[in-house]
């Protein structure tokens, strides 16, 4: 729905965790821009803690979509930070009842599901964006335009690496939602990978994946791996948790590292003391579990190769549980290559250089990185969808469905290659 230049976007939020909350901040700091005037959320605290955050009036409060979508549309959009197994039979309902739809990566658990969702929103005229922020972050979009502008020529080869920390492995792919494909539906790569994904389909322009092969496995975070006194909980039976980096007394207390999963609705204000934390950590926390006896099943390390129409090659490693998280990009082309960390804030141009006494030239370009998440795109993606469907023309950076499909399938064939040992053509 086109709005007025004055007029502000309304939206309702689908879920009221803490990837959905990033995004509704775009309306505490730009009401001008966005208002939140509904929630669906399950849980009650939550759904209240979310109500008073915004100001939704308790009729626009609901258990569910279906109570949402049984009453006249009353917002432009639905934000959807639902989880994984949850977006596309949730998002579908929303379609259906005029809503376009703001929807958390990734699209769905399987590329059917996937296809669905987007036949539904064509079918109905809707707007689907998906929330592939790195897209947005001024490092990645800088090197877009370098190559959107031929200064290296063609793209050859593209190879992308994931580093994620070992806290953050241990919060969320081991201990966490994400630890169980059984559970939550997503392997290790679409959970957590997609992105990158999307990021090597969108930094080769036009070309389309026909190849994929994948190989990794759960090689550390299992029982036999564990280590000599490694107990079932880190505050109740290990004896090595002074020493263990996995401690949660170390990384969710001592740290206060990821208190918006360990520690419910503490994305929303909800606070406990330090004893309830330690006593919650020693019972049912499963944040409290030893990451080498957990329930998890999703890979620890995972690379894939891809090919494309155009002749050029990618490849993406995701390795679990290294000291330093970061992202690092190497993309080479027919006339230079370019190469980067995103986390470092900067990256490098380079070009051959035949003059006697040199090999290369090379440009280093620093950038600019707010403190919002994944190196200032959070934020960034949330303004380009309110451009949107104001109406003005989306930028270079537009992540909608039809755009954002293609990471999808190389993601979806990758986990294929990896259990089946072959190679998947798409």
């Amino acid at each position: 729905m086109a709005k007025g230049v004055s007029e502000p976007l309304s939206a309702v939020l689908i879920g009221a965790g803490q990837r959905c909350m990033i995004y509704a901040s775009y309306a505490e700091k730009h009401p001008e821009e966005l208002r939140i005037l509904g929630v669906v959320e399950p849980d009650l605290e939550r759904r209240k803690l979310a109500a008073a955050r915004f100001g939704i009036e308790v009729d626009r409060c609901f258990d569910t979509v279906d109570q949402l979508t049984a009453l006249p549309r009353f917002a432009d959009a639905a934000i959807n930070g639902t989880m994984d197994e949850l977006h596309v039979q949730t998002t579908i309902p929303l379609l259906e009842a005029g809503y376009d739809v703001l929807l958390e990566k990734p699209i769905g658990v399987t590329e059917e599901e996937v296809l669905e969702l987007k036949r539904t929103a064509d079918a109905k005229g809707r707007t689907v964006m998906i929330c592939h922020v790195l897209r947005y972050a001024p490092f990645y979009t800088a090197i877009r335009e370098r190559i959107a502008a031929g200064e290296i020529g063609e793209v050859v080869n593209i190879q992308t690496s994931e580093h994620v920390s070992y806290h953050h492995m241990a919060v969320s792919f081991i201990r966490g939602k994400w630890g169980s494909q059984e559970k939550c539906k997503s392997s290790m790569l679409m959970a957590k990978c997609c992105h990158d994904l999307d990021l090597i389909t969108w930094l080769n322009g036009d070309a389309r994946p026909i190849k994929v092969s994948s190989f990794g496995s759960l090689s550390h975070f299992r029982p036999d791996k564990a280590p000599e006194g490694a107990g079932t909980r880190c505050l109740t039976d290990c004896s090595i948790e002074e020493s263990c980096p996995y401690s949660a007394k170390k990384n969710y207390i001592e740290q206060g590292r990821w208190g918006f999963y360990v520690w419910n609705n503490h994305h929303l204000g909800a606070k406990l003391s330090t004893e309830e934390k330690l006593e919650s950590l020693r019972t049912d926390n499963p944040y409290g579990r030893c990451v080498w006896h957990c329930d998890n099943d999703v890979v620890d390390r995972q690379s894939v190769i891809i090919e494309f129409d155009n002749g050029s090659t990618a490849s993406h490693n995701m390795i679990g549980a290294t000291p330093k998280a970061c992202r690092i990009l190497h993309i080479i082309g027919t006339k230079g290559e370019i190469e980067g960390v995103m986390e470092d804030g900067h990256f490098v141009v380079r070009h051959p250089d035949p003059r006697q006494g040199h090999n290369y030239t090379e440009e280093h370009v620093k950038l600019s990185i707010t403190d919002d998440g994944h190196g200032g795109g959070d934020l960034r993606l949330v303004e380009d969808f309110v451009k949107m469907l104001r109406g003005d023309q989306s930028s270079v950076m537009s992540t909608t469905l039809d755009q954002s499909i293609s990471g999808h399938r190389i993601g979806f064939a990758a986990e294929r290659s990896r259990l089946e040992g072959q190679v998947i053509l798409l």
